[in-house]
């Protein structure tokens, strides 16, 4: 109810966001536009652009100024989605077909480019260098964890460390600079915006593993994807890994990963996530996504107290806890 109250809050400054998204992909290209509105319209939880407006509350607060960042981020992320669709193979996401199901491979990749282009554009109506080198590294490291994800696909052997690093790229990352960047955009104090970088980075490492642990133990009503995608596309998750490290557990959840990798993405992966499930990887990796939550919880208390801190306490809350 608290997360619900906030986004009637900022229902406002959430529209003219999502005003900006819409008038962003939009192309004179019918087929161009179609599929970079597609995954638009299947909506989302528009997190991102959520702490972008709260990091900004912590300095002189201007939608005008705010908003170009909100969007942009959006935009990189939804790009992330798409070319995740086509590494993955995945038919659905949202409950909603994708776009590379709904057209294919190549119109996936070139309208993840085009978006990502257009979040460059929208971001550039900034002039403050920082905010693009930022940015821009920002997608180089999201770049880097999907190679580093499909570089272990199917890899049994990789650590936690390595699980990790990955996400750090993958997710904590772009969360991370989400609140960072509305704080820079409203001119908020160096510490505040650091302090800020550092509790979206805490939460997004919970964001990752919770999502992660959605996928094992979540239903296909839930989570708008049959549970157990990440195993059938090679992606050995932290639940997973620590299965894997249970000797009673560990042979047989290595014959059906093996099984699934041999399938190539078209096995089923009930019994393996039957076995993960019957493991102490949930409660581990639950423990884990606590832990930063807790992290982030604890840098929130060296913000000014207002009531943005107090609403990234609440998103903080609901991202270890979500059950979608």
């Amino acid at each position: 109810m608290k997360l619900m109250q906030l986004y009637a809050s900022l229902k406002s400054d959430l529209q003219t966001i999502e005003d900006t998204l819409a008038q962003s992909v939009a192309s004179d290209l019918p087929l161009l536009n179609e599929s970079a509105q597609h995954l638009l319209k299947a909506g989302g939880k528009r997190l991102r652009p959520v702490i972008v407006l709260l990091g900004g509350k912590f300095g002189e607060y201007s939608l005008d100024r705010i908003k170009p960042i909100a969007a942009a981020l959006e935009l990189i992320h939804m790009a992330s989605l798409v070319h995740d669709d086509v590494i993955d193979d995945a038919a659905t996401r949202r409950g909603q077909p994708t776009v590379k199901a709904k057209w294919d491979n190549r119109i996936a990749m070139f309208t993840g480019d085009y978006i990502n282009g257009k979040a460059l554009v929208v971001a550039s109506e900034l002039g403050d260098p920082r905010i693009h080198q930022i940015l821009s590294g920002a997608i180089v490291q999201m770049c880097i964890g999907e190679m580093e994800q499909i570089r272990d696909f199917f890899n049994t052997d990789q650590t936690v460390r390595n699980y990790l690093l990955r996400i750090r790229r993958k997710t904590a990352l772009l969360i991370a600079i989400s609140c960072q960047l509305g704080a820079i955009a409203a001119g908020a104090a160096p510490a505040v915006s650091n302090a800020l970088y550092r509790f979206g980075y805490q939460v997004g490492m919970a964001f990752q593993i919770t999502d992660d642990l959605l996928d094992i133990c979540g239903t296909e009503k839930k989570i708008g994807k049959p549970p157990g995608s990440d195993l059938r596309q090679g992606n050995i998750t932290l639940p997973v890994l620590h299965a894997l490290n249970e000797p009673a557990i560990r042979d047989d959840l290595l014959r059906e990963i093996a099984r699934i990798r041999d399938a190539e993405g078209t096995a089923d992966s009930s019994a393996a996530v039957k076995l993960v499930r019957a493991s102490g990887g949930i409660r581990a990796s639950e423990l884990l996504a606590d832990r930063f939550k807790n992290k982030a919880l604890r840098e929130l208390e060296k913000l000014p107290n207002i009531p943005a801190r107090k609403n990234l306490a609440d998103i903080a809350k609901f991202v270890a806890q979500r059950s979608y």
